[in-house]
């Protein structure tokens, strides 16, 4: 039975999810804090048990190995946005950790927790006494989705930029679980169900993110937000064309998960088409839903373009 807060600090990611599995029923973990405190303030969150994954040193280091790039998980986005290796190989992850939230919490931020970062949605991310006012929806035990009106699904919206970009140039995660260690597509983790966005449980943590060097790659990455700063995305694009001309299309903000088209530069309409047709978009966000819809295509067309495409 654990109190009605603990807070603990291990030194490896081993120990941590070890830790996760004696406290399974009540536990979090915890790096920057950006959102799991928020969520803690809005009642979206009860863990009384929090890891604090700061402390294990092989998770806060970018090193290469081989053909890739390996990022630790508690790697802050300020720390990423200044190594110089990244800036100069892989802009757009930069370009993506420029558009997230604010100069100061780009300090605390870390990667990992960008990657996990809960699905949003107006009608959930709301002070509790807010939530109780309108009705309850699916994603906190109500009997409906307030923005679809359907009792079925949960349409909350992904919002991670970092793994919209990072999708777009095919990178893998290392999972540490009870006992096992492995590694996987980064797109692989997330559901498509805005109630339990993430296939990785409470008792799993993300190790590092690996991304290929030599892939010649050329991206553009866009966001629509209400203001340049702080606010969740509405729809976040990443296009990438690596050396051998292969197109991979990444879309956030219009859907539960991340939406991925893949094609070449012969057939970009009928990427559009598919990138417009795609998302299960509904009116849970500041813009309409018609908006949001027409702005992928005026997205990709503009990405195309600065692309030579």
């Amino acid at each position: 039975m654990i109190s009605q807060k603990l807070y603990l600090q291990p030194i490896t990611a081993e120990e941590a999810v070890k830790m996760a599995h004696e406290h399974q029923t009540n536990c979090c973990f915890i790096a920057g804090g950006t959102d799991v405190i928020v969520n803690k303030f809005q009642g979206n969150q009860a863990a009384s048990c929090l890891i604090d994954l700061t402390g294990i040193v092989e998770m806060k280091q970018i090193i290469r190995i081989g053909k890739h790039l390996k990022i630790g998980a508690t790697v802050t986005l300020n720390e990423i946005k200044n190594n110089p290796d990244i800036v100069q190989t892989f802009p757009l992850l930069i370009d993506a950790i420029d558009a997230i939230a604010s100069p100061v919490i780009r300090k605390t931020a870390t990667i990992g927790g960008n990657l996990l970062c809960e699905n949003r949605c107006v009608f959930y991310n709301q002070s509790e006494w807010w939530r109780e006012a309108v009705g309850y929806c699916l994603k906190c035990k109500g009997d409906i989705c307030i923005a679809s009106g359907g009792d079925k699904k949960c349409f909350s919206k992904f919002v991670s930029d970092v793994a919209i970009a990072l999708i777009s140039m095919n990178a893998y995660i290392e999972v540490v679980e009870y006992n096992s260690c492995y590694f996987i597509p980064l797109e692989e983790i997330y559901t498509g169900d805005g109630i339990i966005p993430h296939k990785l449980n409470s008792m799993t943590i993300i190790k590092s993110i690996h991304i290929p060097i030599n892939e010649g790659f050329r991206s553009v990455f866009k966001k629509l937000r209400q203001r340049e700063s702080i606010d969740f995305t509405s729809l976040t694009t990443a296009v990438t064309i690596n050396k051998y001309g292969k197109i991979k299309i990444v879309l956030g903000g219009v859907d539960p998960k991340p939406i991925i088209i893949e094609g070449t530069a012969n057939d970009t309409e009928e990427l559009i088409r598919l990138a417009t047709k795609k998302p299960r978009i509904v009116d849970n966000d500041v813009f309409l839903r018609e908006y949001r819809k027409e702005m992928i295509g005026v997205f990709l067309n503009r990405s195309f373009n600065e692309l030579s495409l």
